[in-house]
């Protein structure tokens, strides 16, 4: 079969090299897109008197078809016609004839690819940032139910201080906040045309460029044809914002992880989302948890992939690009998937209130209650600190908890303690009294509720 731009060659490539240079395994996932963007070129051309109405419209209703068949699953793709551009005109040609062949006046596959990443990129981020809004509506709520809930917080995976479960939901809230603030605000980016930017240098025909991106929805266009048909930033910036939202996810799937174990037992997770063993009846593997977190190593993968690929290219556009697209995919299907397994996990998760709760209640993440207790007695906070150090260490040569040290040894320390001591050692006192601005108290997870809650509803 002749190459749509074998003018210029005499030889015939093998088929294991046209599989090799081939993209179309991976970018018929742009069928859509390379349909709706010529849509648009070859309505610009007609209009433009580039060519005569009578041929844009025989090449806009052979595109209908294309793409009405696309929506029925009824196209064939080949690895002969090389990418998505060149096996849609190829169909197109099939369908209306020679005619087909002008509707790549002014246009270049350059900026032709390019337009479609940008249509594509900007409709998947769009979802992406819906997905973020359902995951961080669940957190919330999770959030709110679980306000008085006492579990221990953690500093070096050690019992540090005891805090609300809900303070902790939130965090995971505010880190899928700006996850979400990130990619909506890439939109602006993404949401430029690049098409009339040619092969690289522009044309010579009097197209124009605004009616397209107008008919394609673009907020802009690039200024510079350079610029145009070379840049991958968009996609780049698409991808290094997955790779911070895939971060953050796997981070809390790797609490999740922990608390399911039995050694935590803090949580439960539905069936739907564990998995069990082939030779071990009693598991229960928190299996959706473990592929989030290990599927954030394919997405920043993919965003090293494309630095390493970008970083030695002059301008314009080089055959390494095709390279572009692949993690591009990856990341969308992944980061769209992931979401939505989080959001019904974290949903449907069962909480163990109560062995959280007791979890503080034999451990010593209340001993900074008490050197702030002796603080505010007037001994000096190092000489609290110090004090209350060598008070653990014999705390846990007897085998107790700093809640079980008679009132007489700690009257020993200083006359001035009293025996609302106990009451200060209590962990739901240590969290109830964080009452500064972003702090674990009760009044202040609602707080953040509230605020998180008319943020969600505008």
């Amino acid at each position: 079969m002749a190459k749509l731009w074998g003018g210029r060659f005499d030889g015939k490539n093998e088929a294991w090299i046209d599989a090799f240079g081939a993209s179309i395994p991976f970018d018929q996932q742009l069928a859509k897109q390379d349909i709706t963007g010529s849509l648009a070129h070859v309505k610009m051309l007609g209009k433009t008197g580039i060519i005569s109405e009578e041929d844009a419209a025989a090449i806009t209703a052979g595109l209908h078809t294309l793409a009405e068949k696309l929506a029925k699953n009824e196209l064939v793709f080949t690895i002969e016609n090389e990418d998505i551009h060149l096996n849609l005109e190829k169909m197109l040609h099939d369908e209306i004839g020679p005619v087909a062949g002008k509707l790549h006046t002014a246009r270049s596959r350059n900026d032709q690819v390019a337009t479609d990443m940008h249509l594509y990129l900007k409709e998947h981020v769009q979802g992406i940032v819906e997905k973020i809004t359902d995951f961080r509506e669940v957190l919330v709520a999770k959030a709110e139910e679980h306000t008085e809930t006492i579990m221990p917080g953690y500093t070096h995976l050690q019992h540090a201080q005891p805090i609300s479960f809900g303070h902790h939901l939130m965090a995971y809230y505010n880190m899928l906040t700006r996850d979400q603030e990130r990619l909506a605000e890439s939109l602006k980016r993404i949401d430029l045309s690049p098409l009339g930017c040619a092969a690289l240098a522009g044309t010579t025909f009097p197209i124009d460029r605004q009616m397209t991106a107008d008919e394609l929805d673009f907020g802009g266009i690039y200024s510079n044809s350079l610029d145009g048909v070379s840049d991958r930033d968009f996609i780049l910036e698409f991808l290094s914002n997955s790779s911070i939202l895939m971060m953050h996810l796997s981070r809390f799937c790797e609490e999740i992880i922990l608390w399911c174990s039995h050694e935590f037992k803090f949580v439960e997770l539905t069936d739907t989302f564990s998995t069990g063993s082939s030779i071990m009846p009693q598991k229960k593997n928190p299996d959706m948890a473990e592929l989030i977190r290990g599927k954030s190593g394919r997405v920043i993968g993919d965003l090293v992939g494309l630095l390493t690929v970008m970083k030695g290219l002059p301008l314009a556009y080089n055959k390494d690009l095709q390279e572009d697209k692949e993690g591009m995919f990856d990341t969308v299907h992944t980061v769209a998937t992931s979401l939505e397994i989080m959001t019904g996990m974290i949903d449907t998760m069962k909480v163990h209130t109560k062995t959280m709760h007791d979890a503080t209640e034999k451990d010593f993440s209340n001993a900074t209650e008490l050197a702030d207790y002796l603080a505010t007695k007037g001994i000096p906070f190092r000489q609290a600190h110090e004090i209350v150090g060598k008070l653990v260490l014999s705390c846990t040569q007897q085998g107790i908890y700093l809640q079980d040290v008679p009132l007489n040894e700690y009257q020993a320390i200083s006359e001035l303690i009293k025996e609302d001591i106990y009451d200060t050692l209590a962990s739901k006192t240590a969290v109830v009294r964080r009452t500064s601005l972003g702090g674990t108290s009760f009044e202040q997870v609602e707080w953040q509720v509230q605020e998180a809650k008319k943020a969600l509803n505008k």
